[in-house]
C-alpha cells in the first residue's frame, strides 16, 4: 500500500508486527552476521525503485576493523533486532574519538539505520545506541550518520519518491516519525538539489572567468588518466580539511584515510571530472569531484560486483548522462574572490563534450550558505531534504 506521501511501504511480511512479540538484540560480529546487517535493507526495499542498493562485499569491507583505517581512531558495534525469529531492524553505534578528543563533542553516532514499521524495535535498537554512549560517558545521541564527514548522513524527510544516490541513505517516511515518537529532536538539516544542465546559462561565468584567472595568475590542472590523478589527492584533502573545518561536527580525514580513499574511490572517477585550479607557484587554491550517477548502475548490480556489476559500473563511469557534485573545495583566501566561474567553465566544456542532462547536489547543510548560494544562478530545485536528530542520554 502507499503512504500519504506517495512512498511505498515496506513489503507485506515486513510490516508492523503485533507488539506483544519478543525482540531480541544481537550484536553482528562475524562475517556471516554482518552480512544478514547488509542484507537486511535488501529485504527491506526490495521492489522499491527509489532505493539504490549498496555493493554488498564494499559494506562489509568498510565495517572491517582490520581494512577500513577509521577504526584506527573510532569504534562501533552492529546491532540486529530479531523479531518472532526473523531480522527486523538493524543500526551502528559509532564512537569517533578523534571528534570526542579534539572537538569535545561528547556524542554516540548511530548509522545504517534500517526498521521495519514497529516502534518497539526502533525503540530497541537506539536503547543499545544509548547504552552504549553512556558505558563511555558520553552526553548525547546523534544519527543517522557515518564514521566521518565523507559518509552518508540523515533521515529523509522529503523526497520519498525521489531516487536516490550511492552517497545518500534512503528510507521510508515512517523513520523521521518513530524519532520523534521516541524523544528525539532535530539536530541538523540538509538540502539535495538537482538542476538541468541545458538550462544553464555560460555567458556570465565564461566571461568571469577569463577575468578571475588573469587577475589572480590561475590555472586548471587537468587530467587524463587516474594514474596523473593520485599524486594531488593528499594536496586535495590537505585543502578539503582547510575549507571546511569552521562548519559544524566537522572531523578532519586522516592521512591513513586518505590512502584509503585513494584506493577506494579514485578509480570510479572520470578523470575529465576532476579539476584543479592552482596559483602562479602551483599552489593548489581549489578543487572540485564530480562523480558519474552510478544509480541505475547499482540499482542492476543488485549488490553484487560480479558476475555482471562491474559492466554497468563501467559503463557508467564513461557513459553516464547524469552526474554528482561530490566534493568542492576552495582555500578560504580566495572564496570571495570569483574562483567559482573558472570552476563552472571547466566543468561547462566537459558536460557539453559527455551530453550530460542533470546535475546533482549531495546534501548541504542549511547553514552552509556559502554553498547554498553557489548554485542560486543555475536554477536548482530542492528535490530532496533530510535531517539528524539528537538525544540526550
Amino acid at each position: 500500500a502507499a503512504s500519504t506521501s506517495g512512498a511505498p511501504r515496506p513489503a507485506a511480511n515486513l510490516k508492523k508486527a503485533a507488539t506483544n512479540r519478543m525482540i531480541t538484540i544481537k550484536e553482528a560480529k562475524t562475517r556471516a552476521e554482518l552480512k544478514d546487517f547488509v542484507k537486511f535493507s535488501f529485504d527491506l526495499y526490495k521492489g522499491n525503485p527509489y532505493w539504490v542498493p549498496p555493493l554488498i562485499n564494499d559494506e562489509l569491507e568498510e565495517f572491517n576493523k582490520e581494512k577500513n583505517p577509521v577504526f584506527n581512531h573510532a569504534e562501533a558495534k552492529f546491532y540486529l533486532a530479531y523479531k518472532d525469529g526473523k531480522i527486523a531492524g538493524k543500526v551502528a553505534a559509532i564512537i569517533n574519538w578523534q571528534e570526542i578528543n579534539d572537538q569535545n563533542v561528547k556524542k554516540v553516532r548511530f548509522g545504517w539505520f534500517d526498521f521495519i514499521d514497529d516502534l518497539e524495535v526502533s525503540k530497541a535498537l537506539l536503547d543499545k545506541v544509548f547504552e552504549y554512549g553512556r558505558e563511555h560517558n558520553l552526553e548525547y545521541a546523534e544519527g543517522p550518520m557515518g564514521f566521518s564527514n565523507l559518509d552518508k548522513v540523515g533521515v529523509l524527510t522529503e523526497g520519498f519518491n525521489e531516487v536516490g544516490t550511492m552517497i545518500t541513505w534512503y528510507n521510508y517516511p515512517y523513520y523521521m516519525e518513530h524519532l520523534q515518537k521516541l524523544g528525539f529532536t532535530i539536530e541538523k538539516e540538509y538540502r539535495e538539489s538537482i538542476f538541468s544542465f541545458n538550462d544553464v546559462d555560460p555567458a556570465p561565468f565564461q566571461k568571469a572567468s577569463a577575468l578571475i584567472k588573469k587577475r589572480y595568475k590561475l590555472h586548471t590542472v587537468e587530467f587524463k588518466s587516474t594514474k596523473e590523478v593520485m599524486p594531488y589527492v593528499d594536496k586535495m584533502f590537505a585543502l578539503f580539511n582547510k575549507t571546511y573545518e569552521k562548519l559544524s561536527s566537522f572531523v578532519a580525514i586522516s592521512d591513513i584515510q586518505i590512502e584509503y580513499f585513494k584506493k577506494k574511490y579514485i578509480g570510479l572517477i572520470n578523470p575529465d571530472y576532476i579539476k584543479f585550479i592552482e596559483d602562479e607557484d602551483k599552489n593548489l587554491i581549489a578543487f572540485t569531484i564530480v562523480m558519474p550517477s552510478f544509480t541505475e548502475a547499482l540499482i542492476k548490480a543488485k549488490g553484487k560486483l560480479f558476475p555482471f556489476g562491474f559492466i554497468h559500473l563501467l559503463r557508467a563511469k564513461n557513459n553516464s548522462r547524469d552526474v554528482v557534485f561530490y566534493l568542492i573545495g576552495i582555500d578560504p583566501e580566495y572564496q570571495n574572490k570569483g574562483v567559482t566561474a573558472i570552476i563552472f567553465e571547466d566543468f561547462y566544456k566537459v558536460f557539453q563534450k559527455n551530453n550530460i542532462r542533470h546535475c546533482i547536489r549531495t546534501p548541504e547543510l542549511e547553514t552552509n550558505h556559502a554553498m547554498n548560494n553557489l548554485w542560486k544562478n543555475f536554477n536548482p530545485k530542492i528535490h530532496k531534504r533530510r535531517k539528524t536528530y539528537r538525544k540526550d542520554l
